[in-house]
């Protein structure tokens, strides 16, 4: 089952505001993501990283984001920025079929930007145009190295510019970077297809980039155990980078 169907199943048998809570809290993709980023990190001798979310919305998701960041970072003696990008506007108008208009709607995960400024902790809300954001984020923020990425802007459009994060020099990424994205499945509405959407998006940044190149995790593929969010997340492999080649094994052999 998909997680936004599950979701919504949760959503019809649970008061709004305890669904809120549930959701705000409960992510294991978030935290998974979040503590294999910062560990990695760790190994390659790095002191601070940082985490994104694409697509922040009413802020459940960076509001988690923001707690696990705090909780894992203090365990592995990383500090971990977040950052969450939005136009604060819900979704823009779009008749691009990539963007798959006929299953998202003009408006749509609208945020109250007052009203989570405030609940918000640590992490900083970037607002404005994704095309213009993502691909001045390094040079406005000087941010530490992305570890982690999570896309939710549902568009093609918002997907690809969203990568050009991507595009600044390599010191501003680890030379692995774990990417969670929401919508690369779907249902018998939506029927996601490779030439549509996030999975299209991913497509053109691959082949667009020699020396980096997007692909499933497939550790989390090849487990027995499949959870409904394991085929979501992917990781972002830098070729050229600096310390690509670093050894992180331990004394013993990887299991493969």
């Amino acid at each position: 089952m998909q997680e936004f169907q599950l979701r919504q199943i949760i959503a019809m048998l649970l008061p709004k505001k305890l669904f809120g809570f549930v959701a705000s809290r409960f992510r294991p993709k978030y935290t998974y993501c979040v503590y294999q980023g910062a560990l990695l990190a760790k190994k390659l001798g790095y002191t601070r990283v940082s985490m994104i979310e694409f697509g922040v919305a009413g802020g459940n998701g960076l509001l988690c984001l923001e707690r696990e960041a705090a909780k894992i970072g203090k365990k592995l003696g990383i500090e971990i920025e977040v950052y969450g990008f939005d136009t604060a506007e819900g979704l823009p108008s779009s008749l691009d079929y990539r963007d798959l208009p006929f299953i998202w709607r003009k408006g749509a995960m609208t945020m109250n930007y007052d009203s989570l400024k405030k609940r918000l902790k640590r992490a900083k809300l970037i607002i404005g145009d994704i095309r213009e954001t993502a691909g001045d984020f390094a040079k406005n923020y000087k941010p530490a190295p992305i570890a982690a990425v999570f896309h939710d802007m549902d568009y093609y459009s918002s997907t690809k510019a969203a990568l050009q994060i991507f595009d600044a020099d390599n010191n501003y990424q680890l030379p692995r970077v774990w990417s969670y994205f929401d919508d690369i499945g779907g249902d018998n509405l939506a029927l996601i297809s490779d030439y549509t959407g996030e999975r299209l998006a991913i497509k053109e940044f691959n082949d667009s980039h020699e020396n980096k190149k997007i692909s499933p995790a497939y550790n989390l593929l090849e487990r027995t155990h499949i959870k409904y969010w394991h085929h979501q997340v992917f990781v972002l492999h830098t070729f050229d980078h600096e310390k690509y080649n670093t050894f992180i094994g331990g004394d013993k052999p990887s299991k493969l």
